[in-house]
């Protein structure tokens, strides 16, 4: 049974960032919602009222990606400072810090079972790390310049990268191989994700587009191009049917997908929208910009069984049917159509007046970076322990803002010159990591050669000893 659509409405509008916002995302739980800036921070916005805003510090450099664990006891972060942060989201700001990469870590994603890390860099390179002790696990390495962005599949089969070398690339996790590579990209790669079925991909670029291929038959489904700028960021809503995008012409756009067109132009920051994420169910998205704020919108789409509709998805992309979006005939617009026009007669305009809400800037405290041991972690089995347990007085909103608990490189009380020798050292082990990598790859190919060689050889013989 469905209701009549509504329009998508605007719920909060939270400030406390210093600088542009790049990444959101919904705790699992819906009690929460993180956001990454260029400030350096991690905010953690509450959505009771009256609750305290988590602004946690530690990195050194802009955090580019932010991600709630499938559990929401864990948040991971990505920065320009080349480290991963695994962060407790909770008053005490614990963490664990590791360096990821050689260059900035542009993106960071959970597998669904809680167990892997996959992160994306400017150093060319997708890693896979464990959760539990952040364990290297291997590296994808074929990209030939900044990958902007890796997701799973919802099965976590499958990985999606999208790089500024103009291509969209689909990986085998068991095999550690590039199963296919998508080349009809105008410009860099800003995003990509994974639909719900886990049949079908989108990327957004920076020529304005967003796109959407079947990766069964690698076959280019459906091709907006109502943006006027690059697209920053891509979101599927849970039942597959909806896709929203922010872009630098500072419009989010939903486009309804069984039609294959614009559904809603959504108007609200000033300025480039960089972040957008629908939340687990899809009743909500949230959005963050340039202007340093963090709207929260509710959905209003129609009511239907999400969840059984996505089932029947699953149920007949497993029957190996034609290519679809959501299992429907593919159309692709064309620049100028209806489905590509910013008009109100192919989407619905609205603008949010922000000016008219209250304010919602709640107190903010800063904590962080207290750090736990990664063995402490066991997967995506870390339990939340409640802030009023934290707390430092009777009441559970007084606690210091800063935890006396002081970071390792703190603790250890090294020399600049020993900390600059052992960076140094991390560095040559990266590299190293990824040289061996090489190596192995290139023994592969040359036992494939040797071994078509000797085949080679063993069929002139044999047409030799014919002959005699």
């Amino acid at each position: 049974m469905t209701t009549p659509l509504e329009d998508p409405s605007l719920e909060r509008h939270f400030k406390g960032h210093r600088d542009t916002v790049t990444s959101v995302d919904f705790n699992p739980n819906m009690k929460q919602l993180a956001s990454g800036s260029m400030d350096h921070c991690l905010m953690v916005w509450n959505f009771k009222p009256q609750m305290r805003a988590y602004r946690f510090v530690g990195h050194k450099d802009a955090v580019m990606s932010v991600r709630f664990s499938p559990s929401g006891h864990l948040v991971a972060s990505a920065s320009r400072d080349k480290t991963v942060r695994l962060w407790i989201p909770s008053v005490k700001g614990e963490s664990t810090v590791f360096k990821a990469h050689t260059a900035t870590v542009r993106s960071v994603d959970f597998s669904s079972d809680g167990q892997t890390l996959l992160t994306s860099s400017d150093d060319k390179t997708i890693k896979l790390w464990t959760v539990h002790r952040q364990k290297f696990l291997f590296s994808l390495n074929q990209h030939m310049n900044w990958v902007r962005s890796a997701k799973f599949s919802p099965d976590g089969r499958l990985i999606v990268s999208g790089s500024d070398d103009k291509t969209v690339k689909l990986w085998d996790r068991n095999s550690k191989e590039c199963v296919h590579t998508f080349y009809e990209q105008g410009g860099f790669v800003n995003h990509v994700e994974f639909h719900p079925s886990g049949t079908c991909i989108a990327s957004a670029g920076t020529d304005s587009t967003v796109k959407v291929w079947d990766i069964r038959m690698n076959k280019l489904l459906q091709h907006y191009t109502a943006h006027a700028s690059a697209v920053n960021s891509l979101s599927f809503h849970s039942s597959g049917n909806y896709l929203l995008s922010g872009s630098d012409d500072g419009q989010l756009k939903v486009f309804d997908l069984l039609e294959g067109r614009l559904f809603y132009t959504l108007h609200g920051h000033q300025g480039p929208v960089t972040a957008v994420a629908f939340s687990r169910g899809g009743d909500y998205f949230a959005s963050g910009g340039s202007d340093e704020q963090v709207l929260v919108w509710k959905t209003n789409f129609d009511q239907m069984d999400f969840t059984e509709l996505l089932q029947t998805h699953k149920q007949r992309a497993s029957n190996g049917n034609a290519p679809t979006v959501a299992d429907i005939a593919p159309k692709i617009p064309r620049p100028g159509s209806a489905a590509s026009s910013v008009s109100k007669s192919s989407g619905k305009g609205l603008r949010a007046d922000i000016k008219n809400m209250d304010d919602e800037a709640p107190e903010v405290t800063e904590v962080g970076p207290a750090m736990f041991s990664p063995a402490e972690l066991s997967g995506d089995d870390v339990e939340m322990r409640s802030a009023d347990s934290r707390s430092r007085g009777s009441r559970g909103d007084e606690f210091q803002s800063r935890p006396t608990t002081q970071p390792l490189e703190e603790k250890s009380a090294m020399t600049p010159q020993l900390a600059g020798t052992l960076e140094h050292i991390v560095g040559q082990l990266d590299i190293l990591t990824q040289t061996v990598s090489l190596l192995e790859q290139r023994l592969t190919m040359t036992e494939d050669k040797l071994r078509e060689c000797l085949d080679n050889q063993q069929k002139l013989a044999a047409q030799s000893r014919q002959k005699d």
